[in-house]
């Protein structure tokens, strides 16, 4: 006879086995192999085996699983796994699960653990004999990253439509009003324990866990406090999750940003989740963002599968790296390629960490003549990750590509200086790295050690230049260009962040053309102006007298991007960028003062714009592959960019080159200046531009300089001589002679008589 905990076991086997005969007649799971559920029945029925071999019982699981207490998260090792780790935790997987299959009473192999003692394989204790299933780290079916799409996403009623079930996604934001089209989570239209919230995976798939967080607004306080989970492989039949005999309820959260992840106690297998809030914050209704932890499990006939799976061939290193991790990979590649690289570091951060970068040329650490400085920047939001992993992922592909040979990489390398600095905030990414890619909410790790959004931290020169402008100061009394940093901002005490500092040091020591931060939480392609023209004005259209260049460098790295223009695209969270060709004006996007896009524009030559590369900030380590497939062109298409416009060398009539010479483009209100060695290279769309060349003490100089549509810029160069008024000078101070000062007065006397005759 069956003890009572033994009939209920059967029961639910029983019914299991129903399901899946049940799926297999009507063929609910898109062509999958009927013999594929009874592959799946076998492990569970031989697991209940093993229990009987054994001679106990399967042991009731906790009722709170690890990692899902009320209101914390996940611990740090449970949250972030590499693929290595991953790859040989599965492994050991399938062995101690063939070890349990055959293990019999009085025949079980043992081992040492760390502390000397004996310990039995598969987790069974000696003195118990209980049998604890390995766990296993299935990554997010993808409702954050939107690989699970609108139409995969069910609920039992809804408020409205703005906050239907698809919007139920982790981390989704809503607008700043209530009652928008796109809202900040999925609601229930009643309140009451019959609600749900359902996921299609479209295929039998290994469900793990779950992760939830409130509703996203400034105006309620929405969230579900505790919660059941069903699974079902029809829609009709659903399973409970069980706390041994009772249905299990899991914690929920305590407020509505952080997110909560409860493991499920044996992982399940089904099409079909719901989540079925049991309880919800006081004052408040049933709001839910969510993610669902699962497995894909194999199915080769799956069609839909095969149809979105992106791959790639890059052998590189698709995991996330901490701040130790990242440093040791920049001396890997540093070593296989030590003719193109060199490591530095532009200062530290507020913790002490030292801001590495990467160079790439032929010739590291020289500043060669008529050639252009690129730099790519990542991490100025710490929790922004992905920008930094391409960048890792970058130098990984440039160093390995340029073995090999590619004609690509290798002229993009031997005729431009590329520097490339992955982390600028490594403070904020450290905290976001501790607790995991999905647990650290929306903000966690943005901001540097001393609460500063590095982004947009430096100095309001727009203030400045518009000022100067409305007094008509310009071009006499104040420069359209290398507009200087107010006093203010330079002293010990502003409010001014330590990685900000070492940025503009940066800056201002190398003669970067053109750069690219990357950022994360959007898919779109930003560029200056960023502040609005109009004070008080939120958005607003502000564009630079360079509007159509940066329109163009914008559009080459959206257009060459698998998603940023795919009009059929879902959109990340209230904007469709995609209909504005996935590029936009910062400043019409939301009003941002001091920037680093227009730091960099108006106090150096540098164009510099923003590239916002996926709808997650912190993307599971097993979507870095196809996130870097997303992105890979584009980032090269964009280094190429700088390779457009015109370039050349101001020289003096001895040859030598001269400092500081101001390079205006007829019809375009923003100069720029020439390096150290009189080189200068000025961004331009193809066309026929009239170019001037100034400089104090010389006679300006101008050409008519055409840039055509070919890749490679126009070769433009200079050579202007000495005023007079300056050769007089230079050769009174040569002969230790001064000239000699008249009073106005006295000189315009004299200059009376000579007209009179006298």
């Amino acid at each position: 006879m069956f003890s009572p905990n033994q009939t209920g076991r059967c029961r639910s086997l029983l019914t299991l086995s129903l399901l899946g005969l049940l799926g297999s007649v009507l063929d609910v799971t898109r062509g999958r192999a009927a013999q594929d559920e009874d592959y799946y029945m076998q492990e569970l029925l031989s697991r209940e085996l093993y229990f009987r071999v054994q001679g106990s019982e399967d042991p009731a699981p906790s009722s709170q699983p690890p990692d899902a207490r009320s209101g914390e998260r996940a611990s740090p090792k449970t949250a972030k796994k590499g693929l290595k780790d991953q790859r040989e935790k599965a492994s050991q997987t399938d062995k101690m699960t063939s070890d349990a299959k055959t293990a019999k009473p009085g025949n079980k192999k043992v081992e040492k653990n760390k502390k000397g003692n004996l310990k039995t394989p598969n987790s069974i204790s000696e003195g118990e004999g209980h049998y604890k299933p390995p766990r296993e780290e299935c990554p997010p079916m993808g409702l954050e990253n939107l690989k699970i799409d609108d139409f995969q996403l069910h609920a039992s009623t809804m408020r409205r439509y703005g906050l239907g079930a698809h919007r139920g996604r982790l981390n989704i934001q809503a607008g700043l009003y209530e009652d928008e089209f796109y809202d900040g989570a999925w609601c229930a239209g009643r309140t009451d324990p019959l609600q749900w919230f359902e996921v299609d995976a479209r295929r039998l798939t290994k469900f793990t866990g779950v992760i939830t967080q409130g509703r996203s607004s400034l105006w309620s306080s929405d969230w579900v406090t505790s919660y059941k989970v069903l699974v079902s492989n029809d829609s009709h039949t659903w399973v409970t999750i069980k706390n041994g005999t009772e249905d299990m309820i899991f914690p929920g959260n305590a407020e509505k940003e952080v997110p909560v992840r409860n493991e499920l106690p044996v992982p399940v297998i089904g099409r079909y989740i719901r989540v079925n809030p049991r309880s919800w914050h006081n004052g408040g209704g049933i709001c839910m963002r969510a993610e669902i932890l699962g497995c894909p499990m194999p199915d080769p006939n799956n069609y839909y599968h095969r149809r979105n799976e992106v791959t790639t061939t890059d052998n590189l290193d698709f995991r996330h790296h901490n701040y130790k991790e990242m440093r040791q990979l920049m001396k890997v590649v540093n070593e296989m390629c030590p003719n193109i690289t060199r490591i530095y570091n532009i200062g530290k951060s507020h913790n002490g960490l030292k801001l590495y970068a990467i160079e790439i040329s032929d010739n590291p650490g020289e500043h060669e003549l008529g050639e252009p400085e690129f730099r790519y920047i990542a991490g100025s939001h710490g929790n922004e990750v992905l920008g930094r992993e391409l960048i890792l992922l970058l130098m990984q592909f440039m160093c390995q590509e340029y073995l090999s040979g590619n004609p690509r990489i290798r002229h993009l390398v031997d005729e431009t200086r590329i520097h490339l600095l992955p982390s600028i905030n490594p403070d904020g990414y450290e905290k976001a790295f501790e607790v995991g890619s999905e647990l650290g909410g929306w903000s966690l790790g943005r901001w540097s050690e001393d609460g500063l959004d590095i982004h947009h931290n430096f100095p309001d020169l727009n203030s400045i230049l518009w000022e100067a402008e409305a007094k008509k100061w310009v071009p006499r009394k104040v420069f359209n260009h290398q507009v200087p940093i107010p006093e203010w901002y330079q002293r010990k005490n502003a409010t001014v962040a330590m990685e900000t500092r070492a940025l503009i040091a940066w800056m201002e020591k190398i003669p970067f053309v053109l750069g690219g931060n990357l950022q994360g939480g959007e898919l779109v392609v930003t560029f200056p102006y960023d502040m609005t023209r109009t004070p008080g004005r939120t958005r607003e259209q502000t564009p630079t007298p360079d509007d159509h260049v940066f329109r163009w460098l914008a559009f080459s790295y959206a257009s060459t991007h698998r998603l940023m223009t795919d009009a059929s695209r879902r959109v990340c969270h209230t904007e469709d960028f995609a209909k504005e060709d996935g590029t936009i004006n910062g400043a019409s996007w939301h009003t941002a003062p001091g920037s680093m896009n227009d730091f960099s524009y108006l106090h150096t030559n540098c164009f510099e714009l923003s590239m916002y590369v996926g709808c997650d900030k912190f993307p599971h380590e097993s979507e870095l592959p196809e996130e870097w497939e997303n992105n890979r062109e584009s980032i090269l298409v964009f280094m190429e960019q700088v390779h457009r416009g015109i370039k050349g060398v101001v020289r003096d009539v001895q040859g030598r080159g001269i400092a500081n010479a101001t390079i205006s483009v007829e019809g375009i209100g923003h100069d720029i200046r020439t390096a150290a060695d009189g080189d200068y290279w000025r961004l331009l769309n193809p066309g026929e531009y009239k170019v001037f060349a100034r400089a104090p003490g010389y006679t300006p100089s101008s050409k008519v300089c055409e840039v055509g549509y070919d890749m490679g810029a126009t070769r433009c160069d200079f050579i202007i001589g000495r005023t007079n008024l300056s050769r007089i000078k230079e050769i009174m101070e040569k002969f230790g002679k001064q000239p000699i000062k008249l009073p106005v007065r006295h000189l315009q006397h004299r200059l009376r008589r000579r007209r009179l005759g006298t």
